[in-house]
């Protein structure tokens, strides 16, 4: 066919040097034109086996992926996140939550709070509410939030001698079990709030318990 041969002249032909995409472009349209002829040639560029193989890659390199240790022991590694943006009804109090998973046992705890908590509101709520009772983690799992990335925190960890894994945005795959865990937890929390269950009522509730752990089977 004729714009095979056009194809081929423009980007395959010694003289054409198989250049990029654009440039092939740039090329054909002062002298060929066909229907869909732009999609043509980036179909044909795209199939071109020696340009894909050649193609230098200009971006970072890929990290190794790293595995988390597995704990031995409950609480040594929790998994932290945040639910916001809750319906304004739901609560006059309060409007957010706070997620601790322990990666050994999937216990849960939710801390009820705020949506503009600062980090010292944060480590005030843990050190009192949660390592009272658990002990010192080990590891704390947590996404970029500028709470979990703000110098006071860092600080924290490094008095409290615990160690930060921060995920890499948008891969809730760090999470593993306990991304799984939180993303159930807040889609039950959303739907009881719609209901016009306030959140101080829900979490004195042990259904959220119950309902999280229960054998459908």
């Amino acid at each position: 066919m004729l714009i095979n041969t056009i194809l081929l002249e423009f980007h395959d032909n010694i003289y054409s040097g198989h250049l990029s995409e654009y440039r092939t472009i740039e090329r054909i349209k002062t002298c060929a034109w066909w229907p869909y002829w732009r999609k043509d040639v980036i179909e044909y560029f795209h199939s071109c086996d020696r340009c894909q193989k050649a193609n230098k890659a200009t971006g970072k390199r890929f990290g190794l992926m790293i595995h988390i240790q597995e704990p031995i022991t409950p609480w040594e590694v929790v998994h932290m996140d945040w639910v916001t943006a809750l319906p304004p009804r739901c609560d006059k109090i309060y409007n957010a939550c706070l997620f601790i998973v322990d990666r050994y046992s999937k216990t849960t705890i939710v801390l009820l709070c705020h949506k503009d908590d600062t980090t010292m509101d944060t480590a005030l709520f843990i050190c009192n509410r949660v390592i009272s009772y658990t002990g010192l983690f080990k590891n704390i799992i947590s996404d970029r939030d500028q709470k979990f990335t703000s110098a006071l925190w860092t600080n924290l960890h490094k008095i409290l001698g615990t160690k930060q894994s921060l995920s890499t945005a948008y891969h809730p795959q760090t999470y593993g079990p306990g991304e799984r865990i939180l993303q159930t937890l807040e889609d039950m929390i959303r739907r009881f709030v719609l209901m016009a269950l306030t959140l101080k009522i829900l979490m004195a509730s042990p259904i959220i318990g119950v309902l999280l752990y229960q054998n459908w089977n």
